[in-house]
């Protein structure tokens, strides 16, 4: 995805989108419109983004959360009516979407995804049923690229480590309760060499060549490739987004100024 400013940088982001059949959606927003491609290999979220687009459920929501060299983030249907001082980002339609991972997708300059709750209460990165952001993000060098593969595996291997210790937890609270300490120390050193064993079974985690490229000259959010799932891209007004990046926010990261979704239409 190349930022356009309405010269040539646009031209090259629409050719570079893939040709064929495509979902296309409009967001007519108080600065500007955003046009965003949804992906058939992510039907879950393409058939849910459609069907609270036809329902209206963005229209008069504001883009609730901005952090610049990051995302835009929208959705929140309590944020239709909020006042000023009202904290946002916790609204919901009542119901999360399975994750879709998609290795093809990834968190590139002008990625749409959809937020969701953290992995303590939300283990299966299941998505939020309407939040989604738009990225914006940062380029960076091939260094920091191999730094974050290493953290990348390191987190693999934490994330297997805690999902053994919750088949544990029981154990766990007992030990915990009784003071066993030894106990403790035990069981975690056992957990630690099942969850190595099971990642070492698995080729180590490595950033494609389309990513390297993408996140090397374009940007990103590399950190969030496999934590959340990227149904979609911008294919008209990433100039948009960009101006809405650079807006002033609070220290919840909100607007100044009230950024709204006026209509959101399949078009």
């Amino acid at each position: 995805m190349i930022a356009c400013t309405g010269n040539s940088k646009s031209e090259k982001m629409t050719n570079n989108m893939e040709k064929g059949n495509e979902t296309l959606v409009r967001l007519e927003t108080t600065m500007g419109n955003i046009t965003v491609k949804l992906y058939d290999e992510t039907p879950k979220h393409k058939e849910n983004f459609i069907k609270l687009v036809k329902e209206g459920a963005y229209d008069s929501t504001l883009f609730h959360r901005v952090i610049k060299n990051f995302m835009i983030q929208a959705g929140d249907p309590l944020s239709k009516n909020a006042t000023d001082t009202t904290t946002l980002g916790s609204g919901d339609v009542g119901y999360t979407i399975p994750a879709e991972f998609n290795p093809k997708y990834f968190h590139k300059k002008g990625a749409l995804a959809a937020a969701r709750q953290g992995d303590e209460v939300n283990p299966e990165k299941e998505s939020s049923g309407c939040q989604f952001y738009i990225v914006t993000g940062r380029k960076f060098s091939e260094a920091q690229m191999i730094n974050m593969e290493n953290h990348m595996n390191e987190a693999r291997l934490e994330d297997v480590f805690n999902n053994l210790a919750r088949k544990h937890m029981k154990e766990i609270y007992k030990m915990r309760k009784a003071g066993d300490t030894e106990g403790l120390l035990e069981l975690q050193d056992s957990l630690e060499t099942q969850a190595r064993a099971i990642v070492e079974k698995e080729p180590a985690l490595k950033y494609t060549k389309e990513q390297k490229q993408a996140y090397t000259t374009i940007g990103g959010a590399p950190h969030l490739d496999g934590a959340y799932t990227v149904f979609g891209e911008v294919t008209d007004g990433m100039d948009v987004v960009e101006k809405i990046e650079q807006v002033g926010t609070n220290r919840a990261d909100r607007p100044k100024i009230d950024i709204r979704i006026l209509k959101a239409e399949v078009i």
